[in-house]
């Protein structure tokens, strides 16, 4: 913390949970509107999941340039010009029909969410090491309601016949007022940096960001490929496909929100043991049973799986001491991130040569590896 300005206190926890919050609507709108945009620019499962590249590529480029600039401009500047980027993006995510142009919206949009992403999850280990008790769980479950607000939010507006532009900006105003009543509790300053701007992931950091990259893979594969699973496999329409998400969400948001007290009670190596299984579960669930009510039921499971896996590392890596923490964060954060860059381009990759159905259960692999590495975790 920097000497100057005064410990984080009740304002500042409230204004994390509150950009948490907004994260989530921002990127869930996005998961809204991912069948609308397939459909007006064309594309097919493997030419969506490259052009899904770019949202990925813009995130990982830009989180450890605002790992280098917190320290620099604080936390509250990052996150109210990235906030205000995100909002800007999402009604050209609404109307772009144009692939190229899409390609470079999402560029904007994912660099705009990962300088966010890393900001505030900086803002978190500040606010949680001087509440002097675990809060990250708690934190990371306003993004997870973020993300029923947005989903179930948009999705419903469209359903009533409200147009995907006009609910984004709903949406947006939304997006805006929140900015606006958290804006006096975000820091304006970042942990000091005492190491260089930028860090390649070494040791415990290393291990920690290849888990939290999988399990952000299997949280990039529910935003950006479940409701085309939905309409595709299952032939919901697509003003509806964003309650797949939404349930997702809804129960993220529940297993965080209680996270930190189940934390406490299981530990932290159980947690991602657990966790893992189950996610890998309910994957296997709605990818095997050709019911979309199963699909919804799965989306739900690894939605709790996952709730707490990512809180979890985040604690551990404000704790390690093999790296410094204002290198860390970004570092990790970055390396996880590289999830969401892989993660949509390989399954629209494996769904144009195989299918989708086959890509889902690659990702059901993957998080049963994560359940299995919990026997090395140190917290």
């Amino acid at each position: 913390m920097d000497s100057r300005f005064p410990s984080p206190a009740l304002r500042e926890q409230r204004a994390t949970r509150l950009l948490f919050l907004v994260l989530g609507c921002a990127m869930a709108a996005w998961a809204s509107l991912v069948p609308f945009a397939k459909s007006r620019t064309g594309l097919d499962d493997g030419s969506l999941g490259l052009l899904l590249l770019c949202l990925g590529t813009g995130s990982i480029i830009a989180m450890p340039i605002a790992g280098a600039l917190a320290p620099r401009y604080g936390c509250r500047a990052l996150l109210a010009a990235c906030t205000l980027a995100m909002c800007a993006c999402l009604p050209l995510l609404a109307v772009v029909s144009s692939a190229p142009l899409l390609g470079v919206v999402l560029f904007v949009f994912g660099a705009a969410v990962g300088a966010a992403d890393c900001a505030v999850n900086v803002q978190a280990v500040i606010v949680e090491k001087a509440s002097g008790k675990a809060m990250m769980s708690g934190f990371h479950g306003f993004y997870s309601l973020g993300g029923i607000v947005g989903a179930a939010g948009l999705s419903g507006l469209m359903t009533l016949g409200i147009s995907p532009m006009a609910g984004t900006l709903i949406a947006v105003a939304l997006l805006l007022l929140a900015l606006w009543r958290g804006y006096a509790g975000l820091l304006p300053y970042a942990s000091p940096h005492d190491g260089p701007p930028f860090a390649i992931p070494h040791g415990v950091v290393l291990f920690l960001g290849v888990l939290a990259m999988t399990v952000f893979l299997a949280e990039g594969a529910m935003l950006d490929w479940s409701a085309v699973f939905l309409t595709q496999e299952r032939g919901i329409s697509s003003a509806q496909a964003g309650f797949g998400y939404a349930c997702f969400s809804l129960a993220m948001t529940a297993g965080r929100l209680s996270g930190d007290a189940v934390v406490h009670r299981l530990g932290p190596r159980t947690i991602v043991a657990v966790g893992g299984l189950l996610a890998a579960f309910g994957l296997a669930l709605a990818t095997l049973l050709p019911y979309w009510q199963a699909a919804l039921l799965g989306y739900t499971l690894v939605g709790l799986g996952c709730a707490n896996i990512v809180p979890v590392l985040f604690s551990a890596v404000g704790r390690q001491t093999s790296m410094p923490q204002a290198v860390a964060v970004p570092a990790m954060t970055t390396l996880g991130y590289a999830g969401v860059l892989a993660g949509p381009a390989g399954i629209g990759f494996i769904a144009h040569h195989s299918s989708l159905p086959v890509a889902f259960l690659i990702v059901t692999a993957l998080m049963v590896g994560v359940a299995a590495s919990s026997r090395w975790l140190r917290f």
